[in-house]
């Protein structure tokens, strides 16, 4: 039961790392441009820089869920590394219930109101020539903690299933 969930979380989290290196790629081919059009061909488009710290912030923040899933985020291992598997998949249980979704609770509850002003206000760029619509790259924040959540709880369901099984070794 807990390994066909956790095929279906891995198969999600691997969408959201296609959508992060499609958008990559969008990010590297912008940038290509933007240097080519501005030392080469004299050329500036403030759009198009704009353009880069919306996919970068994109990338960040569905990245975040893919790492968090692959088990691959930054953690403090002076302690971590010498626990047993049994340990590690308790601290990670409680690590993901205590802190990681509540927290990405609150990030989402507190950012809706962010993205509903933006959109009412129908905030864009100061910049002339800029972007506009900002709403839809502030929107990704309650957008990617929700996804926070959803992995959150598929780094649960994985840990369990670590701890289920370390427990019946013994």
């Amino acid at each position: 039961m807990l390994t066909s969930v956790e095929r279906f979380f891995d198969l999600v989290s691997k969408f959201i790392c296609f959508v992060c290196m499609c958008v990559m790629a969008l990010l590297v081919l912008d940038v290509f441009f933007n240097v080519i059009a501005r030392y080469f061909l004299k050329y500036g488009n403030v759009a198009f820089q704009e353009l880069e710290w919306h996919f970068f912030a994109i990338i960040f923040l569905l990245g975040m869920n893919y790492a968090l899933n692959d088990d691959a985020h930054v953690r403090v291992d002076i302690f971590y590394a010498k626990f047993s598997p049994k340990t590690k998949s308790l601290v990670n249980m409680f690590g993901a219930l205590f802190f990681i979704v509540p927290f990405a609770i609150l990030v989402c509850y507190l950012s809706i109101d962010y993205v509903v002003e933006a959109y009412t206000s129908g905030e864009g760029s100061n910049d002339p020539g800029g972007l506009s619509n900002r709403w839809i790259i502030k929107a990704f924040i309650p957008a990617s903690f929700f996804l926070l959540i959803f992995f959150a709880l598929n780094f649960f369901v994985k840990n369990l299933r670590t701890y289920i099984e370390a427990k019946r070794v013994k």
